[in-house]
């Protein structure tokens, strides 16, 4: 059952392409009183009957009691300017937007916080990244910067030796990809490891414990296998500061309080024996991670973000175990194909055989006559989630309620989850876990 408040507030949520409506709802759930503006036209319809929209989010700024922002890219300078003008507000600041922005810079300031980093070329031409690795051969990993960064699918992990595979697809993407790809990196790849998330929630001040400790799944098939997709499912636990934390986040805390940060951000890592290296930041909510964690939280996830815009230390109160979710998506996810979408997915329906009220939480969904049917233009419908004493038991819960919901063409990820039985064992073994 949702938390119900007791101090409804006004908030409104401002999103550059739709990622923020389920919590949005979350809150109408608890209580408050919500108004939610999208910005990007082929979006607008996400979340239609499940919250109140508005065309212009600036109108509404003097109604509001908090403002959230659920993105990035220019999105920060919006809330920086916000707070500076006395207004309570969830969001990042141009720095922190450009920590995930621009990977080069994020890297550079883990290494200037004293954060260990993998060793990592920046470069402006495929032909100069070429030319690198025929002089340096090994595995690469080839990341685009900037926008291009969320085109994941472009997103490479060599597997060669010599990095003749990375050769060939920035070859390819000289051809293909020149006007998107205008920055990229090129990163050692590092072979054994296990791969993990750790997050934290943000006041302007100082990082507010439990942390998050989560595994992200990102190909499309089971078993790791297919494209890289923005995320297919995720696992996660609470944790007091452990040693991953302490050696990377932990270190940004003074300069996340000299900008006034307020939200939540996360640093994804490869740890193994020799260390802990971060890979990248995501300084902003994660999709579908947030609406995961809010069904780990037994805060009023409003009441919260309030309390972390005006600056408090609120006590984050969280279930014991494990929390899994899993997407629900529809073609042509994780492509973009107007076409494919309007044949297969657009205003296709979402049944439940039976009632289902907790762990199903909304993506590109919009709601008409009391149906809920799919939207938007990315194929996202539903995220659905799972929690346990055990990680067993979290994921019997998510894979019974996902088997009680009907969506024609539907996939998902079975095995959400099934990586922590090996990598708890790496984990706890080499001492990353403890917590401080």
């Amino acid at each position: 059952m949702p938390k119900q408040t007791a101090n409804p507030k006004n908030i409104l949520f401002v999103s550059i392409s739709g990622l923020i409506s389920d919590i949005a709802w979350q809150c109408i759930k608890e209580g408050h009183e919500v108004k939610y503006f999208i910005e990007e036209e082929s979006e607008k319809e996400i979340g239609d009957g499940f919250v109140p929209k508005v065309d212009d989010w600036e109108a509404e700024i003097d109604w509001s009691d908090l403002i959230v922002f659920d993105d990035v890219l220019g999105q920060g300078e919006k809330a920086q300017q916000l707070r500076a003008d006395g207004k309570y507000v969830v969001g990042g600041t141009p720095y922190t937007d450009k920590l995930e922005d621009d990977r080069s810079f994020g890297q550079a300031e883990l290494k200037k916080h004293k954060v260990n980093i993998l060793n990592y070329h920046e470069f402006d031409s495929f032909d100069a990244g070429i030319a690198h690795i025929k002089a340096n051969p090994g595995k690469y990993v080839l990341k685009p910067s900037g926008e291009a960064q969320n085109i994941k699918r472009l997103l490479f992990v060599g597997m060669e030796e010599d990095g003749s595979d990375v050769l060939r697809i920035l070859s390819a993407y000289k051809n293909a990809w020149s006007e998107e790809v205008k920055i990229y990196q090129l990163q050692k790849k590092v072979d054994t490891g296990v791969e993990i998330g750790v997050g934290g929630f943000f006041n302007g001040k100082e990082f507010i414990y439990p942390i998050n400790i989560n595994f992200e799944h990102k190909k499309l098939f089971p078993g790791e296998l297919g494209v890289a997709t923005g995320e297919m499912g995720t696992s996660m636990f609470w944790s007091g500061p452990n040693k991953i934390f302490n050696s990377t986040l932990k270190k940004m805390e003074s300069t996340l309080a000299k900008e006034g940060y307020v939200g939540y951000i996360d640093i994804n890592c490869i740890v193994n024996s020799n260390g802990i290296y971060p890979l990248e930041f995501t300084s902003r909510f994660g999709y579908p991670t947030i609406s995961i964690q809010a069904d780990g939280m037994n805060n009023g996830i409003g009441d919260f973000f309030y309390q972390l815009a005006k600056g408090e230390k609120p006590n984050l109160k969280v279930k014991s175990g494990f929390q899994v979710g899993a997407r629900v998506v529809v073609p042509p996810f994780p492509y973009k194909d107007p076409k494919t979408f309007e044949a297969f997915s657009k205003n296709a329906a979402i049944v439940f055989k039976k009632p289902m009220t907790e762990g199903v939480h909304i993506e590109d969904v919009k709601m008409v006559n009391n149906e809920w049917l799919i939207t938007g233009g990315s194929g996202v419908a539903l995220i659905v989630t799972g929690l346990g004493l055990t990680m067993k038991q979290a994921q019997q819960q998510l894979y019974t309620r996902i088997k009680n919901i009907m969506i024609p063409n539907m996939y998902y990820r079975t095995d959400i989850g099934n990586r922590w039985f090996e990598d708890s064992d790496k984990l706890h073994a080499w001492g990353y876990l403890r917590e401080s």
